[in-house]
Parts: structure tokens; C-alpha cells; sequence
């Protein structure tokens, strides 16, 4: 016998959710009945335990009082302590008075109602003009039994609280016993609901799961079918159209890279095999600045064969951009041969490039710091505007070292700042240089520094006006600090 169930996920899910928190429901709205139950139980115990307690003490100590200046009227006989003791007798009937909703609930009235009239005539008879001393000494030992009654009348109420505390503590434990039985017979029924359950939504989510899997490896040669629900089923004929468009994408891919790999790296070759043959003076000799220059359009051929391979597995790139190859290197050393091989861009722009970098040793990859450097300033002249100026710093902090770009062009447009270290992103200002760039340089800068669990952060201040980077990199082991030589 096969039973119904909803042909969709949601449906599914919502049968399920509804089987499984009815139960539950109903068991919190008794648990929430009974709960309430018990607070307000709770609060009337407070509230007449408080009560009776301050009631309690309110009334001894008016009766010492009323006591203490009955003696003294004993003694000396004087108009305003008969006066004083006229006040508290008022004030200890007003208390007894309050009391009488309490006292009634404990059956108590009679008890009161014999301490007031006993207060009362204590004081009548102390206060009659003719008592000689005998009369007063019979009136002032009437306070002992009066002060056993208050004692009564405490020990009644405080047996009250016991008992309304005991009806409470049997109520909390009666509704705590049901709920134990409620929760041992709903987590079964509730397992078993939710294993149902569960096994009819997981099997085609890990069939999902798999087929997304593979689309990750790259998988594309299998089918991907999936089988349950009609949400799923059509997740998965998605999944395999998504399948089939990565297959073409990926043969595209391979075909496009082939041919750019031939059509770029052909001409490249040409101009380095021309300029290797500059060099080896076959078409003549070159004089110093010749050599220089030509020395540079190698340098920069190998730079620009290495950007080209870099472009056109980007991907690959980054994978390899992860892995560090730590070594202790002069960071001043780096700078300079950096500069050294930007400074035909430099001199064709007129740009002034400042150096500020202290003599430090730093332990990170040479080669990836080399890149951010080079990068960076290249950013920076492709931005800086004739006869403008680059300033790059470099210094030590206790557990880090920071490295600071600085130019004098545009700057970054506010609206931009939050993508200049996206791949392939080229923001809307004019480039000085006249070959455009990919727009992948921040983003190599931004890898290279997060492999060494470092940060670079575009810095708003005043010392710049154009663009100001600053790059924290964290040292993990101490550096012997060493002194540098100086270079000429």
C-alpha cells in the first residue's frame, strides 16, 4: 500500500513541519496554562507573605513602643507621654485594622480583635487620673500576655505561608511530572517523524549535492538526473542544463586559449629575439644610453610575457598565488630595483619618484613582494600626471612591516573605492600610459598580500592627493634587525 504524500518539496516540508511541531504545540500551550497557573500562585504567596512579614514587624514595633512609653509614663507621671502613647495605640489599631483581610483568610479575626481591645484598655487604665502605683504596675504586666498574642497571631500567619507554599510546590511538581511524560512520549514520535522525513528530502538532496560536486571538479561528462520531489526533480534537469552550458563554456575556453596563446606570444617573441639581437650588437653597437634603453625593452618583454601567461590562466594563478616561499631580503634593495626598472616610464612622464624606506631586513616571498611593488608603482604612473610625484615608504613596527604608495594624481572616485581590488575591474578615470591595462594589478597586490595574512587599505588623508595605499605585513618570527649599506 503505497501512502499519499505532497508531490512538491515545500509541500512535503510543510506536512512534515506541521506533524512534527502539533504535538509540540500543544504540549507548550499546556506547559504556558500550567506555567501561569503557578506564577500567579507565586505572586499571591509574595505578596501575602511580604504583607504578612511587614505587617509582623510593624506591629512589635509599635508594641515596644507603645510599651516602652507606658513605662515612662509610670515613672514620671508627665502629659506627653500619655499623649505619645494615645498616638501609637491609634497607629497599632490602624495596623490591626489593615490586617484584617489577611487575618480573615486565616481565620484569625478574633485573635486581632482581642489584641485591640487589650491594647486599649492597658491604655485606659494607665492613662485614668486617680491610679495609684498598683493599678499602674497591674497595667504595665498586661503587655507580656499581649505580646504572646502578637506572637500567636505571627506564628498563625506564618503557617499560612507554609501551607499556600506546599500547594505550590505540589502544583509545580505535578505540572513538572506531566511535562516529563509529555516530552518521553513526544521525542520518540518525534524522531521517528523527523527520520521520515528526513530520509525522503535527503536522498535526492545528497543526489544534488553530488551533482554539484562534480560541476565543482569540473565533471562535465557525467548526466546529472534527480529523483523525489517535483522541486528537486526540476533543480536537477536545471543542474544538468547548467551541465551542458559549462561543457560548451569550457570548450570555448580551451579553444580561445589556444589561439590567443599563439597569437600573443608570437609577436612577443619576435620583439625579444630583436631586441636580444640589439643587444648582442648584430646590427651594430650600441652606445651606453642605447644599451640602457634597449636593456629595459628586454627586461620589460620578459615582465610583459609573464603578464600575458598570468592573464590568460588567471585561475590557475591564484591557486599558485597561496604558497609562500619565505626568506629573509633587504626591503630597500627591492625597492630600488623596482624603481630601477619603471624608470623609463618615469623619465618619459617627467615623474619624480621619492624614496623614503628604512634600512630593514623583512622575512616574506621576495617574489610576491617584488610584484606588489611593482605593480603598485606602476599603477601610480599610469595615473600621475606629467611632472608629478610618487613617493614610496617603507618602515619597521614591532610585530609587522608597513609599506605606504603616495601620488600626486586624480585619486579614486569615492563610488569606486569598494572595487579597485576586483579582478578585471578598470575604473573610469584616464590612464596616463599609453597601453591600457587588464585590470587585474590590485587584485594581484591584494593576493600576494592576504597570503601573507597581511592587509592593504586605500587611505584617506591630506599628505596625497591622488591615490595613498598603505600595506600592512605581518612578521611571524623576529628579523635580526641589520644595518643596511648605504646605496649609491
Amino acid at each position: 500500500m503505497r501512502f499519499p504524500r505532497p508531490r512538491s518539496l515545500n509541500g512535503l516540508i510543510l506536512v512534515g513541519f506541521g506533524l512534527v511541531a502539533l504535538p509540540l504545540l500543544l504540549a507548550a500551550i499546556w506547559a504556558l496554562v500550567n506555567l501561569d497557573k503557578v506564577a500567579e500562585q507565586s505572586e499571591q504567596l509574595v505578596f501575602t507573605g511580604v504583607a504578612a512579614t511587614e505587617n509582623n514587624r510593624r506591629i512589635n514595633e509599635h508594641l515596644s513602643s507603645l510599651e516602652r512609653v507606658a513605662r515612662q509614663y509610670q515613672i514620671l507621671k508627665n502629659p506627653a507621654s500619655l499623649q505619645l502613647m494615645s498616638q501609637d495605640l491609634a497607629t497599632f489599631e490602624a495596623l490591626l485594622n489593615d490586617m484584617a483581610p489577611l487575618v480573615a483568610e486565616v481565620n484569625a479575626t478574633t485573635l486581632t480583635n482581642s489584641l485591640g481591645t487589650e491594647a486599649h484598655e492597658i491604655i485606659a487604665a494607665l492613662s485614668r487620673s486617680n491610679a495609684d502605683d498598683a493599678t499602674l504596675d497591674a497595667a504595665i504586666a498586661r503587655f507580656a500576655p499581649l505580646r504572646q498574642d502578637v506572637s500567636r497571631l505571627t506564628d498563625v500567619l506564618t503557617a499560612h505561608v507554609d501551607t499556600k507554599l506546599s500547594v505550590l510546590q505540589e502544583t509545580a511538581r505535578k505540572a513538572q511530572r506531566v511535562s516529563a511524560w509529555q516530552v518521553a512520549a513526544l521525542v520518540p514520535g518525534t524522531l521517528i517523524l523527523v527520520l521520515i522525513f528526513t530520509l525522503l528530502v535527503a536522498r535526492p538532496i545528497r543526489q544534488i549535492d553530488r551533482a554539484i560536486g562534480q560541476l565543482g571538479a569540473s565533471g562535465f561528462s557525467k548526466p546529472i538526473k534527480i529523483k523525489g520531489p517535483t522541486d528537486l526533480q526540476r533543480l536537477g534537469r536545471q543542474l544538468e542544463w547548467l551541465r551542458l552550458r559549462l561543457l560548451e563554456l569550457a570548450q570555448e575556453k580551451n579553444k580561445f586559449l589556444r589561439h590567443m596563446s599563439h597569437e600573443l606570444k608570437t609577436p612577443l617573441a619576435n620583439i625579444r629575439e630583436g631586441t636580444e639581437l640589439l643587444l648582442d650588437g648584430s646590427v651594430g653597437e650600441l652606445k651606453g644610453p642605447q644599451r640602457e634603453v634597449t636593456d629595459i625593452l628586454r627586461m620589460n618583454g620578459l615582465k610583459l610575457q609573464q603578464l600575458i601567461e598570468n592573464l590568460l590562466s588567471f585561475s590557475a594563478w591564484q591557486a599558485k598565488s597561496e604558497v609562500l616561499t619565505l626568506s629573509d631580503f633587504e626591503l630597500g634593495k627591492q625597492v630600488i630595483s623596482v624603481a630601477r626598472a619603471q624608470r623609463l616610464a618615469l623619465k618619459a612622464g617627467n615623474i619624480q619618484l621619492k624614496l623614503v624606506v628604512d634600512d630593514i631586513i623583512v622575512n616574506a616571498d621576495q617574489d610576491k613582494i617584488r610584484t606588489v611593488l611593482d605593480n603598485l608603482l606602476s599603477n601610480a604612473v599610469k595615473f600621475t600626471p606629467r611632472g608629478g610625484l610618487i613617493t614610496i615608504r617603507a618602515h619597521r613596527l614591532p610585530t609587522s612591516f608597513v609599506l605606504e604608495f603616495g601620488d600626486t594624481g586624480p585619486g579614486i572616485p569615492e563610488d569606486e573605492r569598494h572595487r579597485i581590488f576586483e579582478a578585471f575591474f578598470q575604473g573610469t578615470r584616464k590612464q596616463g600610459g599609453p597601453v591600457g591595462g587588464t585590470g587585474i594589478g590590485l587584485s594581484v597586490v591584494l593576493e600576494c598580500i592576504q597570503a601573507h595574512n597581511g592587509s592593504v587599505e586605500l587611505v584617506d588623508s591630506d599628505e596625497f592627493p591622488g591615490a595613498h595605499f598603505r600595506i600592512h605585513i605581518p612578521q611571524t618570527r623576529v628579523v635580526v634587525k641589520q644595518k643596511l649599506a648605504a646605496h649609491g
